[in-house]
């Protein structure tokens, strides 16, 4: 018999956590951040899990958005010492989101302290710090393969499925019971549109007896891919045509390297100047993108024959990589004819907002979304 709980994600977008318990073991699948700030609730992701972590025997870790995996650390802090079960691309870009996420809560934890001192009281602690993020690695166990059984006990296995929706993301299919007394849960995580050359298109699921199922765009039809990049490059285009840069709030992980891979497609055609500028300012984003080259099995077929190829799908004539805050701020000379790609993807915080308040005030400068904002 397998019963579920709702611990994240539901009537919400984000904090995706799932507790399932069969046969005496009790499995997580996803244990992510809250995200949304004040709409999310000021203590979501510091209050009580709704269980105890040292009773988890598993995690099952659908793909590495921090929405996903961000609670991991705070999982292993407060007591979980069970297994962390993922596949290989989601294991590299789940460290690297952690502990970028555990830097942003010490640096915050910081400025809040600075406040207090002023004020004559204590200090402000962070919700767990990058020592945390990277001890939680240690619980990462066995590497899932797609499409291959991993046992977890006596008639109790799981399967990934590759779900199309970033590098190494997948459905996960949950099966307990005996025989014909088996039963099957499968979590969809999120799920990847069709039509995106940059990933591999996601797999049917296997047949299940119930779905838990992402929803966030489940009620709207996207458009093409095709007519989405058309419409990207000519903003793109109009803007430098008037002489404006062009700020492109961006997520780190999946949407940089899609917008890359375009960008670069668009110079190629000639429908982009071939010595445009464009800046990649989000230290993340440039380790990711170096994460996904080594994973060319994961990519599409376009992607994946240029790096057979010994080329680089990411790869433009003048693109530059800024990890230094000093690099960064050295853009803010250029006052036109550059295309800058900076996280936060929702402007809530990160580089962006520092690219934005230099040029929302020019009225030949744009801002491109090409991503979900609330």
């Amino acid at each position: 018999m397998i019963s579920m709980t709702c611990h994240g994600a539901a009537r919400q977008v984000t904090g995706s956590c799932y507790l399932v318990e069969t046969g005496g073991c009790r499995l997580l699948v996803d244990c992510g951040f809250f995200q949304g700030g004040a709409a999310a609730g000021p203590d979501a992701n510091a209050a009580d899990f709704g269980f105890d972590p040292a009773s988890i025997d598993f995690v099952l870790l659908t793909h590495a958005h921090l929405d996903h995996c961000g609670r991991i650390p705070l999982l292993v802090k407060r007591g979980f010492r069970g297994e962390i079960i993922a596949t290989d691309p989601t294991r590299e870009l789940a460290r690297l989101v952690m502990s970028d996420a555990a830097s942003l809560q010490e640096e915050d934890a910081r400025r809040r302290s600075r406040r207090l001192y002023r004020k004559g009281k204590g200090d402000s602690a962070p919700l767990y710090t990058i020592g945390d993020a990277f001890r939680a690695m240690d619980f990462f166990g066995r590497r899932a393969e797609y499409g291959r059984d991993i046992d977890l006990a006596a008639e109790l296995r799981v399967r990934f499925v590759d779900a199309g929706h970033m590098l190494g993301s997948a459905s996960v299919l949950v099966e307990a019971g005996p025989g014909r007394s088996r039963q099957a849960i499968l979590f969809s995580g999120d799920i990847g549109n069709p039509g995106r050359p940059l990933l591999r298109e996601a797999e049917p699921p296997p047949a299940a007896d119930v779905v838990v199922m992402e929803a966030t765009y489940g009620d709207r039809n996207h458009r093409s891919m095709s007519a989405s990049v058309d419409e990207l490059i000519a903003a793109i285009a109009d803007r430098l045509d008037r002489g404006g840069n062009v700020i492109i709030p961006t997520f780190a992980l999946e949407r940089a390297q899609e917008v890359l891979f375009h960008l670069a497609g668009a110079v190629r055609a000639n429908a982009l100047p071939r010595n445009l500028p464009v800046f990649l300012d989000s230290p993340m984003a440039i380790s990711a993108t170096s994460i996904f080259a080594r994973y060319p099995a994961c990519l599409g077929d376009e992607p994946r024959a240029r790096i057979a190829a010994g080329g680089d799908p990411f790869g433009l004539p003048t693109l530059h990589f800024t990890r230094d805050v000093g690099d960064s701020m050295a853009i803010n000379r250029i006052e036109g004819g550059a295309v800058i790609l900076a996280g936060a993807g929702m402007c809530t915080g990160g580089r962006v907002r520092h690219h934005l308040k230099h040029n929302l005030w020019r009225e030949n400068a744009g801002v491109v979304f090409v991503g979900y904002a609330a």
